[in-house]
């Protein structure tokens, strides 16, 4: 009866072990597919890795075959840490020193700045071991916004903050049939965002910088006789709005707002208002003619 005991225990033995195996052998290939979802590296917490070290570590050599959260090699030098008693390392680039991150924080909070102009008073300090990502993490980490708006609000919340004194102002040109044949005819629009009343400018062959000079003086004397006295406007880049047509501006408190290159939106409401009083200019002009011919 012992001889045929034993035989028995051993089969049920095998059979429970290469049941075990297979078992290991499915986890691991489900384990192998998750891990190859996931990024490149993956950082466990101190408590992770005891968890690893403790069950990892009666496996021997065998951990060389199923470990796939870290490298092998990662593995064993995590117990080799263990056994010299040192901590593990944190993984990145150590951080910087607290005086500098001090100096951060205090440039960042007297003087409301960015972390652009941040970065460049600490190169006036002399410190230029530092980039312009870490100024930003930094800031980020002490809860400080890295790129304060500096700002009022949008382009929209300014337009309406500031419509019943608004203006914008932009050239377009006319082509006019005359008795010595078609011309291109310059005019200068000026529309009041609020109420889109619109003063045009006498039209002209050669908007040259005396002619829009005096085109501003004109719209002062216009604007004189207004109840909400134009207080900004709105122009493009256009190379003959020159710099004495924003000090004649100026000189009546009138703010001139040059817009970015390439931004026809910010300025879409003299662009459709300048097409609607193209066919005026062009009655205007053709009326203009017709009295100079009548008249000869």
């Amino acid at each position: 009866m012992p001889r045929l005991f034993h035989p028995l225990l051993m089969l049920i033995a095998n059979s429970t072990e290469h049941r075990l195996a297979r078992h290991v052998q499915y986890l691991s290939e489900e384990l192998s597919i998750l891990r190859a979802r996931l990024p490149d590296e993956i950082h466990t917490t101190k408590e992770e890795r005891a968890r690893l070290l403790k069950f990892g570590k009666p496996l021997g050599r065998d951990i060389n075959r199923l470990i796939q959260i870290v490298t092998p090699g990662t593995f064993h030098r995590w117990v080799r840490e263990e056994k010299r008693g040192r901590k593990p390392v944190k993984p990145g680039r150590p951080r910087k020193r607290l005086v500098l991150r001090e100096l951060v924080r205090k440039i960042a909070r007297e003087t409301g700045a960015g972390y652009t102009r941040i970065l460049g008073e600490l190169r006036r300090l002399g410190i230029n071991r530092i980039c312009r990502q870490t100024v930003r993490n930094i800031l980020k980490e002490e809860g400080i916004e890295p790129s304060p708006k500096r700002s009022r609000g949008t382009w929209d919340q300014f337009l309406a903050m500031h419509a019943k004194t608004l203006w914008a102002c932009d050239f377009f040109c006319a082509k006019t049939l005359t008795h010595r044949g078609f011309f291109n005819y310059f005019v200068l629009v000026f529309i009041h965002l609020d109420t889109r009343e619109i003063f045009v400018t006498n039209s002209t062959l050669h908007p040259d910088a005396a002619w829009v000079e005096q085109q501003a003086r004109n719209f002062l004397l216009h604007a004189d006789d207004l109840v909400d006295k134009p207080t900004h406007l709105i122009r493009d880049r256009d190379t003959k709005f020159t710099a004495k047509f924003d000090e004649i501006m100026k000189s009546e408190s009138v703010k001139p707002l040059r817009l970015p290159i390439r931004s026809p939106n910010l300025n879409s409401r003299c662009g459709r208002a300048k097409y609607k009083t193209r066919m005026l200019a062009q009655l205007l002009d053709f009326w203009r003619e017709a009295s100079q011919l009548s008249g000869t």
